[in-house]
This record gives C-alpha cells, structure tokens and sequence, in this order.
C-alpha cells in the first residue's frame, strides 16, 4: 500500500502543527494517511487508497460519513446562514427533543465540545453545592481541560497530579480518583472527604479506554452512594450518548444521573457539546444566576439544526436495534476467533461499541495497563494494509454504522483472522 502523498503532507504539516496534527490522537507513527474523502463506511486517502472504517470520526458518524438526509438539512441552513450571533428556533426544538428523551436534564445549555460541556458541567456542580472537590474514575477521560488532566491510575493518591505540563497542581489538588467498578474505594474517598465533595463525574460505559462495562449493579450502587451523600451525579454520556439507545446509557441501564454531558452523535459529525440537568441546578447558569459560562458559536445555527436531523432519523429507521444486533454479532465472531486461535485475548463491548483487548478482559484502569499496547499497534498497521481502518491505539473503541454492510463485516471478520494470526 503507497502512503507517498501521505508522508510528504505529513513531512510538511510537522513544520506547522505540534507533531504534524491537530489531536494527538491522530499522530500515527510513521505518519498518518491523510484524507482526500469519504462516503458511508468507507474512507479514502490521498493515494487513492480505500479503507473500510471503523474509527467514525472516533464515534459521531452513527450514520456513516455523509448522510444525505443530514446533509441536506445542513444545506438548506447554510442557505440562510450559519453564524447569527442570536437566538434561533431550532435551537429551542432540539433543546426539547433532549430534555424529552434524557429524564435527567430539565434544562441544558449548548457549547461547541465536549471538553467544554465537563467544564461547564463541574463548574456548574460546584458553583450549586459550594464544594470544591469532585471525583473522577481513573482513565475516565473528559476532555482537555485543567481539572481533569490528571494521571489516571494514581490509586490511592488523595489528590491527583496533573497529566500535562503547563497546568499547575494547585489547579488538581481538589480532583480525587477511585477505580471503575470499585464500589468500596468510592465510599471510602467520600468518607475521607466527607461534605467536601462536589460531584462524582464518570463515563457510565468507558468509552476511552475500552469500552469497558459496568460490573453488574454498580451503577446503581454508584447513584445510591451520591445520592446518600448529598453529591451531584454526573454521566458524561459524549460517547455513549444516543449511541447505546435514544437516551443513552442512563436508559440503557436504568440509572438517572445529576447532570449529564452529551456530544459527538448529536451534532450529526459538526461540533457540539451539551450540558444539563435538574432545573434548580442550571438556572444557577449565567444570566440567569451566578455561574458563568458563554461562547460565541454556542447553539450555532448549521449545528442544532444537523442534530434535529440526526434525532429524527435515529427514531424514524429504528437504528438502535438493527445497529445494537449487529454489534452483538460481530462480537460473537471476534470471541470465536480469539477462542479458536487460544490467545489470551478479550472481546468487549455494548451496542455498536467492540473492542479485542490485548489481555484478558479488563474491569477498570489498572487492568488494562497489562494489555500488550505494542503488539496492538502491529496488529493496526496490518490491518490497515488490508484496508480496515481501525483506532490506531488500544485503548479507543471501534464503532459501527447504520452504513457497514454484511458484505463489509464479513472482509473485516476475515481480515481479524489473518491478522490475529
């Protein structure tokens, strides 16, 4: 497979952008193809290379890539603009459709990422209960911000040090951590941080580094504890929003969070993050209280109105049970494989979400540091030779599409199988 368009482009960006990308997520040693296009599941190259795909923009292109129906509506906004700098309906109608399909937001505010929605989030949770502590589970990843860059799989470090050069400690000293699917060592932070906690912010379903799944009742067990403890429940659902069912893991599970955090699927592949939850805490939200939060392409115009379409699709084609049934069955085939060939791998996942784990499946942050990250990355590069585009690193999800056909799923089966070998 040539990648010589692809190299020289990456050889030229590196003098521009800090490591020749604008995530670093993107950053694939030697250099990463880059894109001339793409359509339903598959995606193209510069060199004229076609790979079927199952990174989907690492989760929003539910659809696959551009959907007519989305598309069309995005044009016929354009047509009247894209940037106003005002209030529009659209942005009251998809704000309903939400609040009508997640029981734990009454009212909810639109931001552009989702970095900025668990920012906002926090903030919020703090500025409402007047505590300054929060606590995240260890790799939960919620975007770039300060407060939560901090090293995941501390333990049982009180306080947190920052994951990233230019942010200060002090900035972290008030984020604690516990283990996923560790019950005891949450009652135990909250004990030892008793009426200073905030919130407990988490994925329901560790979408970063897996996905990993909750052990069987601990979300429930999760809300009970917070809820005992007068603590601000916040499920950031950018993932597993509108990905596991129409109302996310929070109905896929049955559990009602606090707060909760929506992005990526939503936007229908433009740039969106969501913040809400019950009323008494968001109308402590600018201008109507005292915790501050604005920006200028909130709510845009091209964005609200992509995600209106987005929610009339999903519930109008029935796309979560087809969807879900097939991520059932390409889980089967993948745990066959593993079995067949005796490799002490794992197969994980829920709905559209899979995962082979390098290591026996995991249940949490430390478990996963014992998969073999470097066979994996050998692993990618031969399954990108034969044209499947998968994430590049272990500990990100691969993702189906209403778009991958049977035809698509078998090359790929197949292609696991020669590669696994």
């Amino acid at each position: 497979m040539s990648l010589e368009r692809s190299e020289e482009m990456f050889n030229k960006a590196k003098s521009l952008l800090p490591g020749g990308v604008s995530s670093p997520v993107r950053a694939i040693k030697p250099y990463p193809f880059y894109t001339e296009s793409a359509s339903g599941s598959i995606i193209r190259d510069v060199d004229g290379n076609e790979y079927i795909d199952y990174c989907m923009g690492y989760g929003p292109n539910i659809f696959g890539h551009g959907d007519p129906d989305i598309k069309r509506a995005i044009i016929d906004q354009l047509d009247k603009g894209w940037l106003y700098g005002t209030p529009i309906e659209n942005e009251y109608k998809l704000a309903t459709r939400i609040s009508d399909l997640y029981p734990s937001i009454d009212m909810l505010r639109f931001v552009s990422t989702g970095t900025e929605a668990t920012m906002s989030a926090l903030r919020a949770a703090r500025g409402f209960t007047g505590k300054d502590k929060f606590i995240k589970i260890e790799g939960g990843f919620h975007g770039a911000h300060d407060a939560v860059l901090v090293q995941a799989g501390s333990g049982a470090t009180t306080h947190g040090k920052p994951d990233s050069l230019g942010v200060p400690e002090s900035f972290t000293r008030h984020t604690l951590q516990v283990p996923y699917n560790d019950i005891e060592s949450l009652v135990s932070r909250i004990e030892s941080n008793k009426d200073e906690v905030a919130a407990l912010i988490m994925e329901p379903v560790m979408g970063n580094i897996g996905p990993i799944l909750p052990d069987e009742g601990y979300l429930e067990e999760v809300r009970k504890v917070t809820e005992e403890n007068d603590i601000l429940l916040i499920f950031d659902e950018v993932i597993t929003g509108f990905r596991l069912a129409m109302g996310g893991a929070q109905e896929f599970y049955g559990v009602t969070p606090d707060m909760t955090t929506l992005g990526k699927i939503v936007g229908g592949g433009l740039p969106i993050g969501v913040f809400g939850g019950k009323r008494e805490i968001m109308e402590k939200v600018s201008p109507s209280g005292g915790i501050y939060q604005a920006g200028t392409f909130s709510g845009s115009p091209a964005v609200v109105t992509a995600g209106l379409a987005v929610i009339d699709k999903l519930e109008s084609e029935n796309v979560h049970e087809n969807l879900n049934t097939l991520g059932d069955e390409v889980r089967v085939r993948l745990a066959e494989i593993v079995q067949d060939l005796n490799l002490n791998y794992s197969v994980s996942g829920i709905a559209s979400m899979f995962k082979i784990f390098f290591s026996e499946r995991p249940s949490n942050y430390q478990d996963i540091q014992k998969c073999d990250k470097q066979g994996y990355v050998e692993f990618f590069k031969r399954m990108l030779n034969d044209g499947i585009f998968l994430p590049p690193a272990q500990f990100e999800t691969n993702f189906l599409s209403t778009c991958h056909t049977r035809e698509e799923i078998e090359t790929t089966i197949q292609a696991y199988e020669s590669n696994l070998k």
